[in-house]
């Protein structure tokens, strides 16, 4: 029954390497820095040769060996059977040759570990039967070493103590810690390892080599009696094979004999010989590993319970295999998951979802920072009169009227000039519309569960089926939200509320400046020297040219002097009211002329800062659109009268009066050819090009600067109107169409589309790695409960 006890955990530990499994078998683990002759102990319990050998480091890869007893086979049969073979985990044959198995052994570490000195944590699992041999499980690990020799890697020291560390770190290892008798135990680095895991020395058995090359005169009796260093499981003395006996290979039943009679005839160890030696070692390893499996088996049920448990719940979560037969199962698991993955996707956008992400934005969370941030700030970077400039103004005002002069400004000119600007909000419109379908998009492909993932198909056809419907629904959002802005496009709407009053504040602002820069200022003084005016005064203003305070002809006093000046050289006479003039060497004090001065400035000062809100928007629509009946027509005559005049010099005859050149378009430069374009009718394509690529914003006059600066306005403000609707329709238009229409119909469509019974075999065809673990988990389950009722079953010995 004991030897039953091996075996069962020799046979659980091959099944559980092959699947992969967690449970920790009792065994034993050979620990010893290199040469110190672990290996050597290993083969003298074997009885046999079998283990590489060399310089350096020569065990590379851990070597799991599995020894079982076998009967002595009956000699008379025919023909003789074999008593003793090994047998490999990885490959299927029985080695009769020991020496074949030691070519195994290298061959299969250079496949693992390669040709260099390099360690590998991969075992070799080894099976020797032969009855000379009790049931053991030992594993023989890399010798410990201080420094790299030779080509080893610079780490190798750290490698291999972390690989010894990881075996006998596990409690149900017992530790064989080898030390060489002939270096000093405090050295020991086996016994140091083996402390640092098992401090109170509980599972460690101390075996002492070279016992026979100890300095004369000194022996390992204390040790042996555990005087210098206790451990509960005690030392053991052994006697190996010198390198002697190795090269002229000394028979391993001759070795044992010598080691017998070295303890039998040492006179420090005869009298404890008996608990010495390879054969006493072996059985105390037998008996301690029985005796360990005996203590260790409660605690590998429970770790069974444990692990039935985890296989059991990972083998459900991959489905059960059976279902796939039924065709009404097939359709119930299919209309199950269809409803999981629309659920999901609809929880994912309302935010009802369970396992909701809480380090970034997910689901209808990023659709709003689409609408709120993303294009909210496209929205407000555009500008309202991006790519107008003064020039593109004044030539939109000046198409619009034809080949008439207009004293208001047509309206047809401000809808030419902000269609366009209104069309600039399209491009952002339309990238809002992408940005929420890529985000859909995003979202049916992160909606899945274990149990569907466990259908790559189906998963992929379900992705499919809702990209399709965002696909069909983009479309029509797209062109309802470009409908949107050409909707805003087709009807400048300048009686809405807003823009109404906006072009009231625009008109007062705008208009106040303009007519602070008309009006010329007053002379310093306009009242005559003897603070009275005479008639002779009053005569002189018609006849005089006024000026300033500086001496310069002011434009009022300009416009309307000259204007009656020009009127009494046409009609001849040189007086009208019979008041001889005054020499022009007489000095002036200013203009006199009250009637028309006046009149503009009522017209300017109507609009000022100090009219009411009312007045300034009546004021300023009338004079630039002209809806609301005839606008100042005095005032406005007045004032291109100002934009057209010029300052003249000082002391200038009022009677030589310059022939009066075109103004505008017409207004050209004297530079092409030579000549004055202005009356050169055939350069006129050529005059309207100079034009045009001259600096024409210094030439505008003071009326179309006005005009340009309120139209600008006036574009700002209706501009702002059409963003604030866009900014609002565009969200509306986009959920409605798209998002909302979506969550309603992704269920009927998933349904429409898959749930045929031709496309359930196809549907429910599983990924091939899923099904080879399902395979894998289910043996492993298989194997723990078999290993569990062998347990159970075992009717254990009192010790």
């Amino acid at each position: 029954m004991d030897s039953d006890l091996i075996r069962l955990v020799n046979r659980l530990q091959d099944t559980f390497s092959n699947l992969g499994g967690e449970l920790d078998m009792p065994q034993l683990v050979v620990v010893g820095s290199q040469s110190a002759g672990k290996s050597s102990v290993l083969e003298n319990i074997v009885g046999r040769d079998f283990l590489p050998r060399g310089q350096g480091i020569v065990t590379r890869r851990p070597l799991v060996l599995q020894l079982i007893h076998t009967p002595i086979p009956d000699p008379s049969s025919s023909p003789p059977p074999y008593t003793e073979w090994g047998q490999f985990l990885h490959i299927d044959k029985r080695f009769t040759d020991f020496n074949e198995i030691r070519r195994e052994i290298e061959q299969e570490t250079y496949r693992v570990a390669g040709q260099n000195k390099g360690i590998s944590r991969l075992p070799i699992s080894l099976r020797i039967y032969s009855p000379n041999v009790l049931d053991l499980t030992l594993v023989d690990l890399p010798g410990l070493t201080k420094i790299p020799v030779g080509d080893q890697p610079s780490d190798i020291e750290r490698q291999i103590r972390n690989l010894v560390t990881e075996y006998i770190s596990a409690q149900n290892s017992v530790i064989l810690a080898v030390s060489p008798a002939n270096v000093d135990l405090a050295n020991s680095d086996s016994l140091k390892l083996a402390r640092s895991v098992d401090p109170q020395g509980r599972r460690t058995i101390g075996v002492l080599t070279k016992l026979d090359i100890m300095d004369a005169g000194t022996n390992a009796l204390d040790i042996l009696t555990g005087r210098v260093y206790p451990l509960k499981l005690g030392f053991i003395g052994v006697v190996n094979r010198s390198q002697q006996d190795i090269i002229s290979e000394k028979n391993m039943t001759d070795a044992l004999d010598s080691e017998s009679d070295f303890f039998k005839n040492h006179a420090a160890y005869r009298n404890i010989s008996h608990k010495n030696g390879t054969k006493y070692l072996a059985r105390t390893l037998n008996q301690v590993l029985i005796n360990h499996i005996r203590e260790k088996l409660p605690d590998m049920k429970a770790r069974l319970n444990t692990l039935m448990g985890q296989a059991q719940q990972e083998l459900n979560s991959f489905g059960d295999a059976a279902v796939f037969g039924d065709k009404n199962q097939q359709g119930g698991l299919i209309l199950r998951l269809m409803n999981q993955f629309a659920h999901d996707f609809i929880a994912s956008i309302e935010g009802t979802k369970v396992d909701m992400s809480t380090k970034e934005l997910s689901g209808g969370a990023r659709i709003y920072y689409i609408f709120n941030d993303v294009f909210g700030h496209a929205l407000a970077s555009i500008d309202s009169t991006a790519g107008l400039d003064n020039q593109d103004i004044r030539t939109a005002i000046r198409n619009s009227t034809g080949p008439r002069p207009s004293l208001f400004v047509p309206e047809a000119a401000f809808d030419l000039l902000v269609k366009p600007q209104i069309k600039l909000l399209e491009t952002p419109s339309l990238r809002c519309v992408e940005l929420v379908y890529e985000e859909l998009v995003k979202l049916c492909h992160n909606c899945t569960s274990p149990e569907l993932e466990r259908f790559p198909r189906l998963h992929a056809q379900l992705i499919e089926c809702v990209s399709e419907l965002l696909r069909e629904r983009l479309g029509p959002t797209s062109e309802y939200a470009q409908s949107l802005i050409e909707i805003q496009a087709a009807y400048i709407n300048t009686n809405h509320p807003a823009f109404i009053s906006g072009s009231a504040v625009a008109a007062q602002t705008a208009t106040s400046q303009t007519s602070k820069q008309s009006i010329s200022p007053r002379p310093v003084s306009a009242e005559p020297t003897n603070g009275t005016q005479t008639p002779e005064d009053g005569d002189e203003s018609s006849t005089e040219e006024p000026t300033g305070a500086n001496g310069v002809a002011s434009r009022d006093g300009r416009s309307v002097s000259s204007t009656l000046h020009d009127r009494a050289r046409a009609t001849g006479s040189s007086s009208t009211a019979g008041t001889s003039t005054k020499p022009s060497s007489k000095p002036h004090h200013g203009p006199r002329h009250s009637s028309v001065l006046p009149q503009t400035q009522s017209h300017f000062q109507s609009s000022g800062p100090g009219s009411s809100p009312h007045t300034a928007r009546e004021t300023f629509l009338n004079y630039f659109f002209g809806q609301n009946g005839p606008g100042p027509v005095g005032g406005s005559s007045v004032e291109r009268s100002h934009a057209s005049f010029t300052p003249m010099a000082t002391g200038r005859d009022i009677s030589i009066v310059d022939t009066p050149g075109p103004t505008g378009l017409m207004a050209g430069k004297r530079t092409i050819d030579g000549n004055n374009a202005v009356y050169d009718m055939r350069s006129l394509g050529k005059h309207i090009e100079a034009v045009s690529g001259s600096n024409a914003g210094s030439q505008m006059t003071q009326r179309e600067e006005m005009e340009t600066s309120l139209i600008r306005s006036l574009i700002a403000s209706y501009f702002a109107i059409v963003r604030q609707s866009i900014q609002d329709l565009i969200p509306k238009a986009i959920m409605h169409f798209l998002v909302n229409h979506s969550t309603k119909e992704v269920q009927n469509r998933l349904v429409a589309t898959l749930y045929k019974p031709e496309l359930f075999a196809e549907l429910l065809n599983e990924d091939e790695a899923l099904v080879a673990e399902r395979t894998r988990v289910k043996a492993l389950l298989d194997a723990y409960k078999e290993a569990f009722k062998t347990l159970s079953d075992i009717n254990l010995k009192p010790l």
